[in-house]
């Protein structure tokens, strides 16, 4: 198919001149390539890591040790996703080059699915879909309810959208 700049583009999802480098907190999601449950699965409600997932586990502790204005904040590793708050820091006083999130974003899925596709044998293969989802934690209030939803997702599951495999078995196609 021929490129056509009309249909084939890329619309930001991103918030219009907002500094995605200032001091703040972010609720980010990422999910797997073709939300397949790579990463674990829910065992009694609680998320028993695979390889990979674990591997996922790591790469998000490490960031901080890249990103002198980070602080990481709650954060899930589910079947075939990833949620996470991270904290910036005032990095003015601190001296620390700017960053932005979609930096910290990609510095995570890099690191993370080169260890995986070394591990897999497969370099070069998509571990995580394009793009990733981003919310601007607001105030407190915002924040207490992101964290409260990250903590409690391997409870709601069952529920989830991103859990394709409840449809297996109900007469409805499997996503």
């Amino acid at each position: 198919m021929k490129y056509d700049p009309k249909t084939h583009h890329r619309r930001s999802i991103r918030l219009q001149g907002y500094d995605y480098t200032q001091a703040g907190a972010y609720y980010l999601t990422t999910v797997v390539h073709r939300r397949e449950h790579l990463l674990g699965e829910i065992q009694q409600e609680e998320m028993q890591l695979s390889k990979f997932g674990q591997i996922v586990h790591y790469a998000w502790l490490d960031l901080p040790n890249h990103y002198k204005q980070l602080e990481l904040g709650a954060f899930c590793i589910m079947p075939n996703h990833f949620h996470g708050i991270i904290l910036f820091n005032d990095v003015e006083r601190m001296g620390v080059l700017r960053q932005p999130i979609s930096e910290i974003v990609r510095a995570f899925k890099s690191f993370s699915a080169r260890r995986i596709n070394a591990f897999r044998k497969t370099p070069g293969i998509p571990f995580w879909q394009r793009n990733y989802y981003e919310h601007i934690i607001r105030n407190d209030q915002d924040h207490e309810l992101i964290q409260e939803y990250i903590l409690s997702n391997p409870i709601n599951w069952e529920k989830d959208d991103e859990n394709h495999q409840q449809y297996v078995g109900a007469g409805l196609p499997e996503c």
